[in-house]
């Protein structure tokens, strides 16, 4: 076999793609030749050109993401890909949708931060649970007092997501695109649209709870699915603040007329 030659390289790396499992850099491929049987680096990436094109038309594609390049099975496949496992993915919580969005458009933030902006405290076995799937890591403390931690996203977030880099987010303007038209039914008998499904759904979870994610998922249905739910991400989240706001004058009021009927007690 002459390894000087892209196409003959092209089926090789093939081989090793599809055995790592996992996305392989350039740097590391070029390691796994010995030295005198080692291509140039231009004779790499013409063998790389050539496999992507050799994936066209197949159910799998090349695909280049932040640690490197993979094989993997095509996105719109995944509604059949999908039933080779039993068990039916659960959907992400509203709250962990929200701390990862935040945290990959606005890093680095504090939780803090997090908090101000959705109006309500995150749970810490949401920043817990994106710390072990290693979506999110510490990148420094802010010098404020307490030096509370700043969060960002890792390259296992850009991976899992089919990203190369943070460019590559979709827009926030963009999700309110993805957003499905509204269904009105008047018959008790008519299906559910998927967006009140989906809110009932996440009635039934723990507020602080994550599910387990699904294969094959793109940044952009995540959002598009936080959309859904929460008809738009809000930029600024005055709405969740002033309603919070309203809450608190109503409690205040109760604990008011509380203690003006123990006084006539």
């Amino acid at each position: 076999m002459t390894l000087s030659d892209p196409h003959q390289l092209a089926t090789v790396l093939e081989g090793l793609l599809l055995a790592s499992g996992k996305p392989m850099s350039l740097e590391r491929l070029c390691e796994l030749f010995e030295e005198h049987e080692r291509p140039e680096i231009g004779v790499f990436r013409d063998a790389l050109s050539i496999l992507a094109r050799s994936c066209e038309g197949r159910a799998f594609e090349l695909k280049e993401v932040a640690s490197g390049y993979r094989l993997q099975v095509r996105e719109r496949f995944a509604p059949w890909v999908g039933r080779l496992w039993e068990e039916r993915p659960q959907r992400y919580s509203r709250a962990l949708l929200e701390t990862l969005a935040l945290i990959a458009y606005r890093q680095p933030i504090t939780r803090g931060e997090i908090e101000d902006v959705r109006g309500v405290a995150v749970n810490s076995n949401i920043t817990k649970t994106l710390l072990e799937r290693e979506w999110i890591r510490v990148v420094g403390y802010r010098d404020v007092p307490g030096r509370p931690a700043m969060f960002a996203t890792t390259k296992g977030f850009l991976d899992h997501f089919n990203l190369k880099s943070l460019d590559e987010l979709p827009p926030l303007a963009a999700l309110r695109e993805l957003e499905p038209e509204p269904e009105l039914a008047l018959d008790d008998d008519a299906e559910v649209p998927a967006g009140l499904q989906a809110r009932a759904d996440l009635a039934l979870q723990e507020d602080g709870e994550a599910a387990e994610p699904r294969e094959e998922t793109s940044f952009r249905s995540l959002l598009a699915e936080l959309d859904d739910m929460e008809q738009g991400l809000k930029t600024d989240f005055d709405d969740l603040r002033l309603a919070d706001d309203a809450d608190d004058e109503q409690d205040e009021a109760h604990v008011v007329d509380q203690d003006a009927d123990e006084s006539l007690h």
